[in-house]
């Protein structure tokens, strides 16, 4: 018979895993709240429309990389959401949510791509995301870029990753620029790969986006969006990177940094780490002011960010990991007819006081329940035969460090394994 296997590029957390991941998700959460922002939850389907409004149809996203399907039951065209801004703003339309003013919300969970996977790259993959929907100003923006800083100091990574920023300006400065592209790469239709020449008249900004290394001194030359930027366009920068100085973040202007999605304006950014290999970004936002009014709400400023949570642990992982788990207070050993019933209370009344307590299960012989307590990395094993069932008294005997074994009522049992 086949041995059957996860999808490729979807992966299982194993026990191993599951200290990092709690850890981090346990600072990403007490951050958060640091920052006064709320949580919310959408589904992973989403009608396929949705992302072709608010990511854009000439996108590497939509034209090759989701997961769409028909529902066979009512013939609904739905995609797995490959990431989590369209699905906010989506769901803060939907129930009104800023019909008492800006909102500051947070999301985490699952995104799906069908990508080649390889390391830091997954078809199913997790991410943090932070929207703030409703703050028109350049504030917000450097709130988001000074939150980024303090979550990669609480996680130990502050000196693997480096911040890069650029500016797409607005409507009118995207229009000259994207003429202006086009004029360059018509010059140079020759040098442009397959990619690039479908995209020349649809989008041409993707273009800047692209991975091809063959067109790489092709695109350092192409006209430079922040030539084309705005006076207004211009102080908002220069307004983000005045508050990144005063706070003390280094950063580097990209002027190539477009993003692959079609819904940023004004300041994007990635902080990015050699650490990784090819998937250095670890995590990317920007402002969309028109995103709400594309799908459909009122017109409304916002702008937000995500992170990969795989490749983040990578670096943590790779900076120390997790701090060590606490371990169990006690393992209960229980041997003898009818013990069985009363190691299942005294286990039950040993949590109620607050102890973390394994209770063996399965039978065995004393001694492979003692190597197994062993093997558990409790403090204690609570050792349990016909006499303390009889007695209602509890063996408890220490496992790291010196000491005898005692016989105990239950609460003296309790109070002495919470005060070591």
């Amino acid at each position: 018979m086949t041995q059957l296997r996860a999808v490729r590029g979807m992966n299982d957390m194993l026990p191993a895993d599951a200290a990092l991941w709690n850890h981090f998700e346990a600072v990403v959460r007490d951050w958060l709240k640091g920052y006064g922002y709320q949580e919310l939850r959408t589904p992973i389907l989403e009608h396929t429309g949705l992302f072709k409004r608010a990511i854009g149809e000439v996108t590497d996203i939509v034209e090759k990389e989701m997961y769409t399907f028909e529902d066979s039951l009512n013939g609904e065209i739905l995609t797995l959401r490959p990431e989590g801004t369209a699905s906010c703003v989506r769901a803060a339309i939907e129930h009104n949510l800023l019909f008492d003013g800006a909102k500051r919300l947070w999301y985490m969970g699952p995104m799906f791509r069908h990508e080649r996977p390889q390391k830091g790259r997954y078809r199913q993959f997790h991410q943090v995301g932070v929207e703030a929907l409703g703050y028109a100003g350049p504030d917000l923006d450097v709130e988001h870029l000074l939150m980024g800083a303090r979550l990669w100091k609480r996680l130990g990574l502050a000196e693997f990753v480096q911040l890069e920023i650029n500016s797409l300006g607005g409507a009118e400065s995207r229009a000259r620029h994207r003429q202006r592209l086009i004029e360059y790469f018509e010059a140079h239709e020759g040098e442009l790969d397959e990619d690039a020449r479908r995209r020349l008249y649809t989008n041409p900004l993707r273009i800047l986006d692209t991975k091809n290394p063959a067109m790489e001194a092709l695109v350092a030359a192409a006209p430079r969006l922040m030539d084309e930027l705005d006076a207004e366009a211009l102080a908002h920068f220069e307004t983000v990177r005045q508050g990144l100085e005063d706070a003390g973040i280094p950063y580097r202007v990209n002027p190539r940094l477009v993003r692959g999605l079609d819904y940023y304006n004004y300041t994007v950014y990635e902080w990015v780490t050699e650490r990784l290999g090819a998937q250095g970004t670890v995590c990317a936002g920007g402002r969309y002011d028109g995103l709400v009014g594309q799908l459909g709400g009122k017109a409304t400023p916002a702008c937000g960010f995500a992170m990969g949570v795989e490749r983040l642990l990578a670096l943590m992982a790779e900076a120390g990991g997790a701090p060590p788990q606490e371990p169990l207070d006690a393992y209960v050993v229980n041997v003898g007819a009818g013990v069985a019933r009363f190691a299942l209370q005294a286990a039950e009344a040993l949590r109620d006081a607050g102890l973390r307590v394994a209770l063996h299960c399965g039978g065995g012989s004393f001694k492979s329940q003692m190597k197994k307590a062993d093997a558990s990395g409790a403090r204690y094993a609570v050792i349990l035969g016909e006499d303390e069932a009889r007695a209602g008294e509890l063996g408890v005997k220490p496992m790291r460090m010196e000491g005898e074994q005692q016989r105990l009522a239950l609460s003296a049992a309790a109070a002495l394994m919470k005060k070591d």
